[in-house]
């Protein structure tokens, strides 16, 4: 692969660059999974084309931009804060402020930090 030829010589460079080329394909992917059951797709559905278990898509959901504000104390978007959203995106109205911050923390330290 083109992209993997331009990675650093060090194997730990090389983990941390693709850690962080994960964590942005890993937004990207939150972000359409959000746009996707916004336009009526199951959680289910979801997460089979994501490849992931249907328990591990709503915490994702909630980290999103739309569906941020839809989602319960735990952290999750569930099927009822859902289809709220999707009934104020279908009459375009503004999504209720968001009383649940997400909790997201990254583990690893900026890149040049150490270990």
């Amino acid at each position: 692969m083109a992209l993997l030829d331009n990675l650093p010589e060090s194997a730990l460079d090389q983990v941390e660059v693709l850690g962080e080329v994960r964590e942005l394909v890993d937004e990207a992917l939150n972000e359409s999974m959000a746009r996707a059951t916004l336009d009526g797709a199951s959680i289910r559905a979801v997460a089979l084309r994501a490849g992931l278990s249907p328990n591990a898509v709503p915490p994702r959901l909630a980290r999103t931009e739309p569906l941020q504000a839809y989602s319960n104390p735990d952290g999750k978007v569930v099927a009822s804060s859902l289809e709220r959203a999707r009934y104020d995106a279908e009459l375009d109205r503004t999504p209720p402020a968001s009383t649940n911050p997400p909790r997201f923390q990254k583990r690893r330290p900026t890149r040049g930090g150490t270990p």
